[in-house]
């Protein structure tokens, strides 16, 4: 696909949601969630765990980011058989999608959270910057949500902006990089450009440099630091738990093992009891996570041929009957409200943030369901990823994507309410992804040294994988 030149009111709001979410209502609680005031959400927060400092709290929601200005939570709602509820961070993702999939907030706001992220984040992040130069909207994935984002950009700032398509593995032939500096050729001219909107999603570190002097949101360490990469992103919520432990907060995530070789999974499988989600950390839309209910599909994963060294493997929230054993005990999903036919889909919540100048603030909340209901009993052959998996991602072909949208559950009067969730679960989801951001936030923070380089030694001893090492574009 060519480069084109998105110019200012070229906004059409049918090219940019899905159908049913363009004609959705929003759901009232949903609603009144997104527009609850900072300080009614801390005080209800600390009311129902009234062993959080108030003031810690308070200080975390009004943290700005320095490298981590946008990403989506993914979580899920499980519960103890005690009745212990709790949103369960599965990961954090840099780049994430989602606005194509959010009801408009008032009917008034053609453009919704799309305009949303760009004024609160995008636009402020460049105040006082270089403004030689082309604004640009980099993408290999997405282009319903791409697209809106570079048009919604050339209408905020007022100027146009390039459309760009930079594919993984592909000719990559009009984009150069010199002095760290990102050109674009455009009409057989290169174009400097001073900022870019990244929506590189796969592999994005062997197309985009560690550091550059042209703007980018985000800057791809967001994505080493964990947003793209689930091992360093376990051991950052790690250690920003032990750092907020004593402030009754925690970012609550499955059991889980990292820097684990292709031979000791087994090991641990058993550990957990048979049951284990493995997953190798650098993929994305659903690829690379390997649900484990039964010898056969752990067997099926051992023959395959991998091309990373390192993977991480997590407990199980499945059935409460074939969930795994961990040492926080064992949780399922919650799951939906059973339909008529007594059928409950497992499901998880997409909540979507990003960084302003009064901390971090939602901005989009939709969820997904499994192709299958859950069973009380793992039947001989059973295929876990249907009860399990809910990524709407369809790989096709290389860089060809398309998404399974009936199992889409949107915010809305008609799809929310089967979710079960009430305004406690949004505020929990909620706090839960900005603790999640902050510790990838900080991760990228310690990840440069004083003087801005790179701390190539200290990223190794987090990720020691040698592949992915040599991915990395220096």
């Amino acid at each position: 696909m060519p480069i084109k030149t998105i110019k200012p009111g070229s906004f059409e709001s049918e090219n940019h949601w899905y159908p049913k979410a363009l004609n959705a209502t929003i759901h009232p609680m949903v609603s009144f969630f997104l527009n609850l005031s900072k300080e009614r959400i801390i005080n209800r927060y600390c009311h129902l765990h009234p062993k959080v400092n108030k003031a810690k709290l308070t200080e975390i929601l009004d943290y700005q980011c320095k490298y981590f200005l946008w990403g989506g939570a993914d979580l899920i709602n499980s519960t103890s058989a005690g009745g212990k509820r709790q949103m369960v961070v599965i990961e954090n993702n840099s780049c994430p999608s989602g606005q194509k999939s959010m009801p408009l907030l008032d009917d008034n706001q053609e453009q919704g959270s799309y305009k949303l992220l760009i004024e609160r984040t995008f636009k402020p992040m460049l105040k006082g910057k270089n403004n030689t130069g082309k604004l640009a909207l980099l993408y290999d994935k997405n282009f319903v949500e791409a697209s809106g984002y570079a048009a919604v950009i050339a209408d905020v700032m007022n100027e146009d902006v390039l459309q760009i398509p930079y594919f993984n593995g592909e000719n990559t032939d009009h984009i150069k990089i010199e002095d760290d500096t990102f050109y674009a050729k455009n009409n057989g001219e290169w174009v400097k450009l001073r900022a870019i909107f990244r929506y590189v999603t796969q592999k994005p570190w062997n197309r985009i440099p560690l550091h550059s002097k042209t703007q980018i949101l985000n800057p791809l360490v967001a994505c080493l630091a964990g947003g793209r990469n689930k091992m360093v992103a376990a051991k950052a919520y790690d250690i920003y738990n032990t750092e907020i432990h004593d402030f009754g907060l925690k970012i609550t995530t499955p059991e889980t093992i990292w820097d684990v070789s292709k031979a000791e999974i087994p090991l641990w499988v058993k550990k957990m009891g048979g049951q284990a989600v493995i997953k190798i950390p650098y993929s994305n839309a659903g690829q690379g996570v390997y649900t484990i209910i039964n010898d056969k599909e752990l067997q099926k994963f051992m023959e395959l041929d991998i091309e990373y060294d390192r993977f991480i493997v997590q407990s199980l929230i499945g059935n409460y009957n074939w969930s795994s054993t961990s040492s926080s005990g064992k949780f399922y999903h919650v799951g939906t409200i059973p339909n008529a036919k007594g059928e409950t889909f497992v499901t998880d919540i997409r909540l979507m943030v990003s960084s302003s100048d009064s901390g971090i603030k939602p901005l989009v909340v939709y969820a997904r369901r499994a192709d299958k209901p859950l069973t009380d009993k793992i039947e001989t052959g059973s295929d876990s990823w249907s009860m399990l998996g809910t990524n709407l991602s369809v790989k096709e072909g290389e860089n060809r994507w398309s998404s399974d949208t009936h199992r889409l559950l949107l915010t809305d009067r008609r799809d929310f309410n089967k979710l079960g969730l009430g305004l406690d679960d949004l505020i929990e989801a909620y706090i839960q992804t900005v603790l999640s951001t902050i510790a990838i936030d900080k991760m990228c923070i310690a990840l440069y040294n004083s003087k801005g380089k790179f701390r190539s030694k200290l990223f190794k001893s987090l990720n020691d994988d040698e592949a992915l090492l040599k991915e990395i574009l220096g």
